[in-house]
């Protein structure tokens, strides 16, 4: 599997990214985790996608014993983590709502506890991971800065960001923001016509994407607009010789020419391998637009 530089100055990343949003859902051992990211390696797919909140908190611990079997694993993996989400848990009991905080307080703390549960010194890529409407962008740039100097974060961007809050916070830092991590997936595209995806082609920065599978609806959802496209992509499946329409999924994904960067967010080796699979296959126009049309439920104006 070949890399890819997500942006001018930026990583390189893997041309598709492994998730561990549900980690604590596999019910695996701590050997049993690092096998799997040692398999993901031989497979070439170095890039792992966290958040401080997943797993309600315990994603990143679950990692980080799996990399304390083998530390010699970490200098063959990039890191990409995300903060500001404030989720309300059982041992937050004064928090009454979900909310976010791009507070510079919140991000230090957010970090240095992250890098606690990780076993690691540097996070490669760190991610502000919702919109904050109340974010101050010189706050926000201030910290990121802050975290650089002291070789705690490699790098900075951000997820599920509009193009103008991704460049008002660009206009106050020292150094580029390389990705905006988006939803992308036939259910849901809607970064590819309010102008994110062009935002960032604009800037020669690469996407990530994530749910790409729409959470599985593609595959089982009851809606008109699920079973419209799931049809589509098992006719596309025949012609183009997938093993899954997961692989039509993904090809679909990467057709864009923003060249978004795919999360897989599967806990068995299998489905990793089908993705991989996937990135072989191409797509014409054509049969790109038979599941813009299906999705959409109408013709192209």
């Amino acid at each position: 599997m070949k890399k890819v530089v997500m942006a001018p100055e930026g990583p390189e990343f893997s041309e598709l990214v492994q998730g561990y949003w549900r980690l604590s859902d596999w019910n695996m051992t701590a050997q049993e985790r690092l096998t799997f990211l040692k398999q993901h390696i031989e497979l070439g797919i170095t890039t792992v996608d966290h958040a401080d909140i997943y797993g309600g908190y315990q994603c990143e611990a679950l990692f980080g014993e799996a990399l304390a079997i083998d530390p010699s694993v970490r200098d063959k993996i990039e890191i990409i983590t995300k903060c500001d989400i404030n989720l309300c848990t059982a041992d937050l009991p004064n928090r009454k709502i979900n909310h976010y905080d791009t507070s510079k307080e919140h991000i230090l703390n957010s970090v240095n506890n992250s890098l606690s549960r990780l076993n690691i010194n540097e996070i490669d890529v760190l991610l502000i991971h919702r919109l904050d409407i109340l974010m101050n962008a010189d706050e926000v740039a201030d910290t990121f800065n802050q975290l650089q100097k002291e070789g705690k974060v490699k790098h900075v961007g951000v997820s599920n960001f509009t193009p103008s809050h991704f460049d008002l916070l660009q206009s106050r830092l020292d150094k580029p923001l390389v990705t905006n991590q988006v939803e992308i997936n036939p259910l849901n595209f809607d970064v590819a016509h309010d102008g994110t995806l062009d935002h960032l082609q604009m800037n020669r920065i690469k996407p990530m994407a994530w749910s790409c599978l729409a959470g599985g609806d593609i595959f089982s959802g009851t809606s008109e607009q699920a079973i419209r496209v799931r049809h589509v992509l098992e006719e596309i499946k025949e012609e183009i010789g997938a093993d899954s329409i997961d692989q039509v999924i993904y090809a679909w994904v990467a057709k864009l020419p923003s060249n978004p960067v795919p999360i897989i967010g599967s806990g068995k080796i299998e489905r990793v391998q089908s993705a991989i699979k996937a990135m072989s296959l191409a797509l014409t126009r054509e049969q790109w637009y038979r599941v813009w049309v299906e999705s959409k439920g109408h013709g192209v104006p």
